[in-house]
């Protein structure tokens, strides 16, 4: 809903946004349709080059299968076949990485659809069960919400560690892997439990996504800044990046659950640091990563197309944020996205350092698109 208290919105906001949406809707989802489909193992290619061209596949991994699943079935009912697509997605995550053994989901096959790296981890048992949520919403198959109830069970079971957190990964049997708790698979996670929320009661969903905040508010914000460390306090060589920052902030902020808790306090008191900080005020470029040293360089300065669409996702949460949406939306568009697709990432100085574009990233932009979506409407 928007906010009457809030400025209007310049036209021109307004139209860049469906000049960029357009854009996701004539240019992306069509590489993932065609060059970037493997339709004989019915699994989208890892990458594919400026040329649209996939790379030689190196493994398949259900992470970006998952991925691809939430975006087509988001686009079910706006994309010719996305419901097509986004059933033999979820066929194939069955029968590609489950493990009929052990439970749970492979981490990736090889090329021939063998698997590769059979360990279990988090990262990808978080997405598998955010897309199976989002697809659940869409057909309300019985089987769907079969996989979505066996993700959140093994993830209960397997992956938890008694205090509100979990382990990032673990071996195929379940063996521990001495990994520890991680931020990102569990900012995940509870962007799959916000997800499951989102189409259904749950009231132990509910209290897991509770105890999971609670957690990181005491073992991963740090104390005097408020800023979301990427291991635990007190680990060895730790640092923050400001798209977790903003990424964890639209979570938190969006939520009705979450916008009043501690946790988002935190956040929120951390957003002008991670911003002073983390973005560049010219260019509107975020870098990747940064230590706490308050006047050290950044550790890693590179520009992920993933941290720009974050942070302008959490812009449209924000009333102070309204007047950057029109230049951060410019920035995306001019020195990201492109006629063929998009730049994965620049340089300190904003040259191209990666020119192949993953099958994952779509569902960054879409996440960012919906978000603008909603502040527009």
């Amino acid at each position: 809903m928007p906010d009457a208290s809030r400025p209007a919105l310049p036209p021109e906001l307004i139209t860049l946004f469906a000049t960029v949406r357009r854009h996701f809707h004539e240019v992306i989802v069509p590489m993932w349709q065609g060059p970037g489909w493997n339709s004989e193992l019915a699994l989208p290619y890892e990458s594919l080059d400026a040329h649209h061209v996939p790379l030689p596949p190196q493994r398949y991994r259900a992470m970006a299968c998952a991925r691809q699943l939430y975006v087509f079935a988001s686009l079910i009912g706006e994309v010719p076949q996305a419901e097509e697509r986004a059933s033999a997605l979820f066929r194939s995550l069955q029968r590609h990485f489950h493990d009929a053994e052990h439970g749970g989901w492979f981490y990736s096959i090889d090329p021939q659809g063998a698997p590769l790296d059979t360990g279990k981890d988090l990262y990808t048992h978080a997405f598998i069960l955010f897309a199976c949520a989002h697809y659940w919403d869409k057909v309300r198959e019985p089987l769907v919400e079969s996989v979505l109830n066996a993700a959140l069970e093994v993830i209960a079971r397997r992956f938890a560690t008694g205090d509100g957190l979990y382990e990032a990964s673990l071996g195929r049997d379940w063996s521990t892997l001495e990994s520890g708790p991680l931020q990102n698979p569990l900012m995940h996670l509870a962007e799959a439990f916000l997800a499951t929320l989102s189409v259904r009661e749950d009231a132990h969903v509910q209290q897991a996504l509770s105890s999971l905040c609670d957690g990181m508010l005491k073992r991963f914000i740090e104390p005097t800044l408020g800023v979301m460390m990427e291991k635990p306090l007190k680990s060895v060589d730790n640092w923050f990046e400001p798209g977790h920052q903003f990424e964890w902030y639209y979570l938190l902020a969006s939520s009705p659950l979450l916008r009043d808790g501690k946790l988002r306090k935190a956040l929120e008191r951390s957003f002008e640091y991670s911003e002073q900080r983390g973005v560049d005020r010219k260019s509107g470029a975020v870098c990747a990563m940064l230590s706490l040293e308050p006047h050290a360089a950044p550790r890693d300065a590179t520009q992920r197309i993933w941290a720009q669409a974050e942070y302008l996702r959490a812009l449209t949460l924000r009333a102070d944020g309204q007047q950057a949406l029109l230049p951060q939306l410019k920035a995306l568009q001019q020195h990201f996205l492109h006629a063929k697709g998009w730049n994965e990432c620049l340089d300190a100085d904003g040259i191209v350092s990666r020119r192949d574009m993953p099958s994952t990233t779509p569902y960054h932009l879409m996440t960012c698109y919906l978000g603008l979506a909603d502040c527009l409407a």
